[in-house]
């Protein structure tokens, strides 16, 4: 597994920063460009809400980026969570490398 060393930012909060700031839109204003409730977007906005591939799709258009980048900015931030949060996955047990490789 990749180690991060720092949390990942949360998409919402690149949303927030990097384009409603600098573009001087409200939660609102971008909810209209995008086709979505203002909450919907609030939500992601303010960290409680992850992106999903029809809001990648959404943004990308939008902004002119890539439906690739908010997904991997979410999944970024995802699994920096789950490694994180929970332990339930150190309890699993890695099957033998003769077993993975025995097949075919």
């Amino acid at each position: 597994m990749q180690k991060m060393t720092r949390k990942p930012t949360h998409p919402g909060k690149i949303i927030k920063e990097d384009y409603l700031k600098p573009l001087s839109l409200t939660i609102t204003d971008l909810a209209s460009f995008l086709g979505v409730s203002r909450k919907t977007l609030s939500k992601i906005v303010n960290e409680r809400a992850s992106i999903t591939p029809d809001m990648a799709l959404r943004l990308s258009r939008a902004f002119d980026t890539t439906p690739d980048l908010w997904l991997t900015l979410q999944k970024n931030y995802d699994l920096w969570q789950a490694e994180h949060t929970s332990g339930a996955w150190r309890m699993v047990k890695p099957i033998p490398p003769q077993l993975l490789h025995s097949h075919g």
